[in-house]
């Protein structure tokens, strides 16, 4: 653990030399002789519940407050890794098809492969040698989602790393890259580097990679305008005469909000978000997500995701029963149906021949009838309900295997917790493919990098699917609720 320490206290005197800093002045002379880049705004720290290893303030931050500022020269791009390698640069000409984010996997495999002679070094050394991303689930891993959506975006982002993967080992093999490098496993690593931990800069779509602006942890959008979720909570409050400035709205949001790459300063520059005490973890916000969203490109999700989304199977007459797009029609994580969904349903719910006169009501949001809201109401329940019985699992099922995941670490108490569920296959598909029976060869295989990596992305998909399950049984408490109220 003191090594640890030590070697991340010279990877902050290391980054302090290339001129990051957290102080509030722009001294660029007095930073690159201090030992840290860190102290004056901020520090690294541990927050178990949150994050993991992140960054804490060091004093009251106020809202706005520049506390962190990273040179250009200290972002590691395609541009600067091939600037600084004649032979990097002949072979990626050479290979002009690949895509930026292609082209800055392979600069990042290129520099690991130099080991100590990297300008780079004392950098890599200190990524994560492992990643959660979607990309780098199994088959295991991808049927433990349980929904569709959740498992077909899992084996799309997975063909998509291999085929990348394919595109790239021609100019990887130009390099003469060694062996391990060679691998999709080494690719899958360097993209999901790239994919969790890039920033946006303005002249290279695949982003770079920033040290020490990279250790923020995420918060979800807040206050804001951050998308289409604040555009529907506006219509759904009935207020059509709201303008809103396209310009505003950024649909294709940057990566960052809370900072971004100034011309002016010539460095990457980060405020705070919102004011901290002295101890709290700083966060930034990296864009509006929804949990599967945060799956894909991060490797983690959000318990409280106030920009998450719960997808539904629709009848075909429903799509086409409205103007909305099918990335509009969802459900909130508080259960109520999005406004595009409860306007699509509305239409469909109405015949034909009356659609035209009254369509126009349902886009401003208003009920059309007690009778179609009730229809509506049912349908929607009703479906609600049929996709949680067609799941393999139960809410009490999966929260018992989240505790007994949570205690893996003594077989005993592990199994206890797992014969208190109704439905054990699950978990005893895990241990047989990880050849675990009894007590001993549970600890011996628990111990291993693979299994424990498994057992994490297991337990990151059945949070997922709980989480998708609870909002449907809040779905089906707020339209009874609408039903009720009919009733009286």
């Amino acid at each position: 653990m003191e090594q640890e320490h030590g070697s991340f206290e010279r990877f902050l005197t290391w980054t302090s030399h290339l001129g990051i800093s957290d102080s509030p002045t722009t001294n660029t002379d007095q930073s690159q002789h201090s030992l840290s880049s860190l102290g004056h705004s901020l520090c690294v720290s541990t927050f178990p519940h949150s994050g993991g290893r992140g960054l804490g303030a060091v004093r009251d931050l106020k809202r706005g407050e520049i506390i962190l500022r990273v040179p250009k020269s200290a972002l590691m791009t395609s541009e600067s890794v091939i600037m600084e390698d004649k032979k990097l640069c002949l072979a990626v000409n050479r290979h002009s098809s690949l895509s930026s984010v292609q082209i800055l996997t392979v600069c990042l495999l290129y520099e690991v492969g130099k080991g100590k002679t990297s300008r780079w070094h004392p950098y890599l050394v200190h990524l994560p040698q492992s990643y959660d991303l979607l990309a780098m689930f199994g088959e295991f891993e991808k049927q433990a989602l349980q929904v569709d959506e959740a498992m077909w975006v899992t084996e799309k982002a997975v063909q998509k790393a291999k085929s990348e993967w394919k595109e790239a080992h021609a100019l990887m093999e130009d390099l003469m890259f060694k062996p391990q490098l060679l691998t999709f496993k080494a690719w899958v690593w360097a993209a999901a580097t790239i994919s969790s931990r890039t920033l946006h800069i303005p002249w290279d779509e695949a982003g770079c990679l920033c040290p020490v602006g990279d250790l923020f942890n995420y918060d979800a959008p807040g206050e804001e305008l951050s998308g289409v979720e604040d555009v529907d909570h506006f219509l759904s409050n009935g207020d059509m005469n709201v303008v809103i400035d396209e310009g505003q709205i950024d649909f294709n949001s940057q990566r960052l909000t809370d900072g971004g790459f100034e011309e002016d300063a010539n460095a990457y520059c980060f405020y705070a978000r919102t004011n901290y005490k002295k101890g709290d973890q700083v966060l930034l916000c990296y864009g509006t997500y929804t949990n599967l969203e945060l799956l894909e490109h991060y490797g983690f999700l959000l318990q409280e995701n106030p920009n998450d989304k719960i997808f539904i199977p629709l009848e075909p007459a429903m799509y086409t029963s409205t103007s909305w797009s099918k990335e509009s029609l969802y459900i909130h994580p508080n259960g109520k149906p999005s406004f595009a969904l409860l306007a699509a349903l509305r239409l469909w719910a109405t015949p034909h021949n009356k659609r035209r006169s009254i369509g126009h009501l349902a886009y401003s949001g208003s009920q059309l009838s007690a009778d179609n809201e009730i229809i509506v109401m049912k349908w929607l329940s009703k479906t609600c309900d049929a996709v949680l019985k067609n799941m393999p699992t139960s809410i009490e099922d999966d929260t018992l295997l989240l505790n007994a995941l949570d205690c893996s670490q003594d077989f005993i108490t592990f199994m206890k917790i797992v014969k208190l569920m109704s439905s054990r296959d699950e978990v005893y598909t895990f241990l047989e493919a990880h050849n675990i029976t009894d007590a001993l060869s549970f600890c011996d295989t628990i111990s291993s990098k693979k299994t424990r990596r498994s057992m994490d992305r297991w337990k990151l998909a059945v949070l997922w699917r709980l989480r998708y399950k609870r909002v449907l049984v809040d779905c089906i408490s707020y339209c009874n609720g609408i039903l009720d109220s009919f009733m009286k």
